[in-house]
């Protein structure tokens, strides 16, 4: 049988959510550069040892919380996401444990085993947002489908969607018959022939 992708997708309010990244290296400082270029009213604490200089920029940039120790298993209270970046593994498999025990979702950088979500590539333009997942398995080929999208999908694309969300509220009917109208009118978006539901 083909091998396929069953992670589910979904867009996190991360304003809503407390966010925790474990470690202060390069690993955490690409996580946190990511987190915040998606979300940039993320809501976002991060313990380490040691930060790097960037690091320490975009974190009284974006008002991220730094916590200038060794990680501890009370740093978790409260926390809804955790994102274990150290270079000891002992380290970050102690904080996939402690996540488990409590409920937390959690990655481990780098380790997919150890993750309940992927930190997948991210096109945005407005409110247009489309994640691209690999399945943990390469990252490279997310980037470079993310560049793809970044030039295919264009620039315009929020007036649109901002127009519709207008002209929706002016649609009669009931919700099949507005579902109807819109698959309708939006069928020139898309230069092939309708895909069959």
């Amino acid at each position: 049988m083909k091998e396929r992708n069953n992670l589910y997708p979904v867009f996190l309010k991360a304003a809503h959510l407390e966010i925790l990244i474990i470690g202060g290296g390069n690993v955490a400082e690409e996580k946190l550069t990511f987190l915040l270029k998606s979300s940039p009213d993320a809501k976002i604490t991060i313990v380490s040892s040691m930060f790097r200089e960037g690091t320490i920029a975009l974190a009284k940039k974006f008002g991220v919380e730094m916590i200038h120790k060794k990680y501890h298993k009370r740093f978790l209270k409260g926390k809804h996401i955790v994102i274990a970046t150290t270079d000891v593994p002992k380290v970050n498999m102690q904080v996939y444990k402690d996540c488990r025990k409590r409920s937390i979702l959690v990655n481990v950088a780098d380790n997919p085993p150890y993750c309940d979500f992927y930190m997948g590539a991210i096109v945005t333009k407005g409110n247009v947002k489309v994640a691209i997942s690999t399945n943990g398995k390469s990252p490279t080929t997310a980037k470079r489908l993310r560049q793809f999208f970044e030039e295919a999908i264009p620039e315009n694309i929020d007036d649109l969607v901002k127009n519709l969300n207008e002209y929706r509220k002016t649609i009669k009917g009931n919700f099949e018959e507005k579902v109807e109208t819109l698959n309708e009118f939006t069928k020139g978006l898309i230069g092939k022939k309708e895909v069959e539901k």
